[in-house]
């Protein structure tokens, strides 16, 4: 009896099912030509707040919405924390504490953070913008096209120009976002391509994407923010 171990064709990897053709200078390229801009963005405790504060978040937040001439998409993602490292460095403190008082007191706050991580699931929120664009509007007339069809240098130079254009129109758009965020006391931070490939990776690949690590309470501001 043949095998059919032979017989079996790879299996497609996760990329070819993605519309996402090509990710160079912090942009996302789609298959249909248009073009991704994302922003990490800091959150803000609303229950906190009191009702004056309250009140001008939802207005300020109106306001950003009712400004926007293009649509955009508002992502949240949940990662697993890895604090480890960050009670590794807290044990380093404690050793080299001089003062019995503080190092107990360490010693037991050790001892109670390892206990919430073992019968917690700490998670981080982190929240993203998506900025989009579509090329229509930035593509080039009939007789470049033309051109181009005889000049293969031409074309490449066009599209360049082209996605450049669609960049700065782009940047427009998240210069806006940018504005409008920081009325609400927000900070964003546009990701870079290195940022944006690790981002695409860890959404499509949630059992093999390594949990955020902690080295530091500084760490786990920066990641809320």
């Amino acid at each position: 009896m043949q095998s059919n171990i032979g017989n079996n064709k790879p299996t497609a990897s996760t990329q070819a099912y993605l519309d996402i053709d090509e990710i160079k200078e912090g942009t996302i390229i789609m298959r249909d030509g248009s073009m991704r801009t994302v922003m990490v963005v800091s959150s803000t405790n609303f229950s906190l707040k009191s009702v004056e504060e309250q009140n001008a978040l939802i207005s300020a937040y109106q306001n950003f919405l009712n400004g926007l001439e293009f649509p955009i998409q508002i992502l949240m993602q949940s990662r697993k924390l890895d604090i480890h490292a960050y009670l590794d460095k807290l044990r380093s403190i404690m050793q080299q504490q001089t003062n019995e008082l503080l190092r107990m007191q360490t010693q037991e706050y050790i001892e109670y953070i390892g206990k919430l991580i073992e019968f917690a699931s700490i998670m981080n929120k982190t929240f993203y913008v998506v900025v989009p664009l579509t090329t229509a509007g930035v593509k080039s007339g009939f007789m470049s096209k033309v051109t181009n069809l005889f000049s293969p240098a031409k074309q490449i130079a066009g599209k360049s120009l082209e996605f450049e254009n669609a960049r700065e129109e782009l940047s427009k758009r998240v210069n806006q976002i940018v504005s409008g965020l920081s009325a609400m006391g927000l900070k964003t931070l546009v990701l870079s391509t290195e940022e944006l490939i690790e981002l695409m990776y860890n959404s499509y690949n949630l059992n093999t994407a390594s949990a955020i690590r902690i080295k530091s309470v500084e760490d786990l501001d920066i990641l809320r923010s």
